[in-house]
């Protein structure tokens, strides 16, 4: 693991790189597997998908394209605040498409409740919903994910795309942020 001004920031590893890795090379093959031959529409939300939105769209081979959506829950909080907004909106029609939603974190539900509605309001024909990370304990609505990495507990984890206030989203792995950082 390379060395970085971070890691003293981490109470523990979740998941390791190579973890993550095996987990979303499966996750691609589940997703060629269910969409071979069709012309998908991967939209991710961002910021947080980043990293794993790229790894999952080479690991699922499909040929695909390839948008973004902006949204916010959380205003730097380390709890949703149930009020999401469409900071940046996405640039093309979707009427008819396929939609396989890319997200860093299902937690509380409301960004996904959101967002599903939203799409489906603007012609999207369906919606796949894949999560790296699944945190039921903190669901609010009845969102599920069609597909998830992992489960995690009711700790706030950073890392591989997930933040708190814009930073660890560059760690390459998935750890637990310890309380004190965010409770200053």
């Amino acid at each position: 693991m390379a060395q970085n001004d971070m890691d003293q920031d981490i109470l523990k590893v979740l998941f390791n790189e190579e973890e993550i890795h095996r987990r979303v090379e499966e996750m691609g093959r589940e997703l060629f597997s269910r969409f071979q031959g069709r012309d998908p529409l991967f939209v991710g939300v961002l910021n947080g998908c980043f990293m794993f939105m790229a790894d999952l769209v080479r690991a699922s081979g499909l040929k695909s394209e390839l948008e973004f959506i902006g949204v916010s829950s959380y205003q730097d909080a380390t709890r949703s605040s149930g009020v999401v907004q469409i900071t940046r909106d996405m640039q093309r029609d979707i009427t008819g498409r396929e939609l396989i939603i890319v997200e860093d974190i299902l937690d509380s539900g409301n960004t996904l409740a959101f967002l599903s509605n939203y799409l489906m309001s603007k012609g999207a024909s369906s919606i796949t919903i894949v999560t790296m990370l699944d945190k039921p304990s903190r669901r609010e609505k009845a969102v599920r994910a069609d597909m998830a990495g992992f489960v995690v507990p009711d700790e706030f984890v950073v890392g591989y795309g997930l933040d708190y206030r814009q930073m660890y989203r560059n760690l390459p792995y998935i750890g637990v942020l310890k309380p004190e950082v965010y409770s200053k």
